[in-house]
């Protein structure tokens, strides 16, 4: 059996589908989103636990929310808080980790996972990713983890697979495919061969590494520079010329999507991304007109909506269908529930007016 693997948790994101309850200072994955006394990264973190000690954790974030991570996940050294100067999405962030980590412990086997996510079955999760784990054994082979799919929902991406013959629980992916329309939801859906891509991904240390030296060449040189700093207090000087050198991209486009090595398993657990108000409305309490509130509300006429106020005031809401009402601090925002693609368009805007805002 392998030893246990190291968790690289992606916590560097904004949020801004969740603005204005998720600010720029700080962003989703700090907040107790669900009410649970525990942020969405402290619940990632206790998630793992089971499978991985402490010690074998690493956070990559903006350097802005180092003391953020710090204050919430106190267990983790500031060696195991690895801070970006710049956004330069997932391919780079997981660079820098692997490349870190290969230097500790070049047989490592690493577990990478977004910081915001919500699994309602746990001992499911687990047992999913042990097979995803002993999958990743095999050289040069990068796993990511697929939800079957319960609806044509167009705010993932989508993942196509062969299907095996040998009943092996890693299937050879086909395809990737971002955010489709509804009527390409609904015809992946119906195929029965393409499942909803988590995000999370698990490979030995030296795959990944491989991927990034075929693949993304430029970025592995870069990284690769860093051995002499890994660790030793230049790393953060090195870290700061890194991300200057480096292309914006996502681990998907970077690496997966080019890669022949990349294998499958499929996960039903009562997973969502938390991506956007929408889906956490999926996920709350809601009365006989499909509307959460979580406000001291008078609610009349209102269906399929989601009223939630930081404040004690009373809010008087009629007549609406699908709309989103949230009060955070100093801003109150009024759209359509679904509106999640206009979000970015409101923060732009919202910034223009001050820095307060967002």
């Amino acid at each position: 059996m392998q030893d246990k693997p190291y968790i690289v948790i992606m916590a560097g994101g904004i949020g801004s589908r969740f603005w204005p309850y998720s600010r720029t200072a700080k962003p989703k994955q700090f907040l107790d989103i669900l009410g649970t006394g525990r942020t969405l990264l402290q619940m990632t973190y206790d998630r793992f636990r089971e499978i991985a000690s402490p010690d074998l954790f690493y956070v990559v974030t903006n350097q802005e929310y180092f003391d953020l991570v710090k204050e919430q996940l106190p267990e983790l050294s500031d060696q195991q808080i690895l801070t970006e100067p710049l956004r330069k999405n997932t391919a780079t962030c997981v660079a820098y980790a692997s490349f870190k980590i290969s230097q500790q412990n070049p047989e490592a086997t690493l577990v990478v996972t977004p910081a915001d996510h919500l699994i309602l079955q746990e001992s499911k999760f687990i047992q999913t990713l042990q097979t995803a784990i002993q999958a990743a054994q095999t050289p040069g082979r990068l796993i990511t983890i697929g939800i079957k799919p319960n609806r044509p929902e167009t705010g993932y991406g989508y993942i196509q697979y062969l299907e095996s013959d040998n009943h092996h629980p890693s299937l050879k992916v086909k395809t990737f495919t971002e955010k489709p329309n509804l009527k390409l939801a609904k015809t992946f859906i119906e195929s029965g061969d393409f499942v909803w891509n988590s995000g999370m991904f698990v490979w030995k240390v030296s795959s990944i590494l491989e991927a990034y030296h075929q693949h993304m060449p430029d970025v592995a040189d870069v990284f690769e520079d860093g051995k002499a700093h890994y660790g030793k207090n230049t790393e953060g000087d090195f870290i700061n010329r890194a991300y200057t050198q480096v292309k914006n991209i996502s681990i998907d486009y970077g690496i997966m999507e080019k890669s022949n090595e990349v294998y499958v398993i499929l996960g039903d657990f009562g997973w969502s991304d938390l991506g956007s108000w929408s889906s956490l409305h999926e996920l709350r309490e809601k009365d006989e007109f499909n509307n959460v509130i979580e406000a001291n509300a008078m609610v009349y006429e209102t269906q399929n909506s989601f009223i939630k106020m930081d404040s004690d005031k009373l809010v008087v809401v009629q007549g609406l269908d699908n709309y989103l009402v949230n009060e955070s601090e100093n801003v109150l925002l009024i759209c359509k529930l679904d509106s999640e693609k206009k979000f970015r368009d409101f923060v732009a805007n919202a910034k223009k007016k001050g820095e307060d805002f967002v």
